[in-house]
């Protein structure tokens, strides 16, 4: 029996423009089908779900996307309807806005609208995700905390996320928010996964077996700590740990890797392209 068609991730640092070219929202527009197709907005991460929806619902309304709602989550029971879950699981394209990540995974971790936007990507659907929802996407969600100027051990906690991606953690607004130091934290202490850091205006999208591309108008950082040398386990909280032999990738507008990609993928970058293209 063949394995299901997985559909592509498109995962945004936030901030993308919803008024003029659009360029990253035309593009999911793209990958969903084109505006004919049937996309919802999921605003189970902000607090003021309607606001987020007006937002998405006039940018979508704009490009032509006649087929377009919002699946509005307040409560983990919300989160378990039936019929909510299956106008996700149905859907060409899925929308998840920004918001608190926290927020997020606490109303819909573990529910039938999680397992819907697992099936709807198993089927071949597009799944974006900006600013909260791109940090959402991956097993081991950034949750809270920050790191100023140098990596502090213990400065930043990680959750459960959605899953989609395995062994990465994603932050969003990074350069714009210098968040470096904070994702280098995060790599630090667990040196397993690898670090990618969104700018805004900027996405990073992930085909299914296939390859990437950076869109927008920033750059992804990824940060691979799996050679280092570090004392992180061996200092306290707080102290600011060695971390030696840290590789940093730095891939701007217009890459493209892998199989559909334009660019040769250097030998340092080709476990990173397995490891983000193996979606689930």
């Amino acid at each position: 029996m063949n394995e299901p068609a997985r559909g592509s991730l498109l995962i945004i640092g936030g901030g993308e423009d919803r008024e003029d070219d659009m360029q990253i929202l035309e593009r999911f527009v793209a990958l969903c089908g084109g505006p004919d197709k049937r996309i919802v907005v999921l605003t189970a991460a902000s607090r003021v779900p309607e606001k987020m929806w007006a937002i998405y619902d006039a940018a979508f309304g704009g490009m032509g996307v006649a087929h377009r709602g919002e699946v509005r989550v307040s409560s983990r029971l919300d989160a378990n309807d039936a019929a909510k879950a299956a106008e996700l699981a149905r859907a060409d394209g899925i929308f998840i806005t920004g918001g608190d990540q926290k927020r997020l995974l606490a109303l819909i971790g573990g529910t039938k609208l999680d397992k819907a936007l697992h099936a709807a990507l198993a089927r071949g659907a597009s799944i974006a995700g900006t600013s909260a929802g791109a940090s959402a996407m991956s097993a081991h969600m950034l949750a809270d905390g920050k790191a100023d100027l140098h990596p502090e051990k213990g400065a930043v906690s990680l959750g459960a996320g959605i899953g989609f991606v395995q062994r990465v953690v994603i932050d969003q607004h990074f350069s714009q928010r210098q968040r470096l130091a904070r994702l280098l934290t995060v790599v630090a202490q667990n040196p397993y996964l690898l670090g990618v850091g969104i700018d805004e205006d900027t996405a990073l999208l992930i085909e299914a077996g296939g390859g990437i591309e950076i869109l927008g108008a920033g750059a992804v950082t990824v940060i691979d700590g799996r050679h280092m040398v570090s004392n992180v386990a061996d200092i306290r909280n707080r102290s600011v740990p060695q971390m030696v032999d840290v590789r940093l990738h730095l891939l701007p507008s217009g890459s493209r890797y892998g199989a559909r990609g334009d660019s040769a993928t250097p030998a340092a970058l080709a476990d990173f392209l397995h490891i983000v293209t193996n979606i689930a």
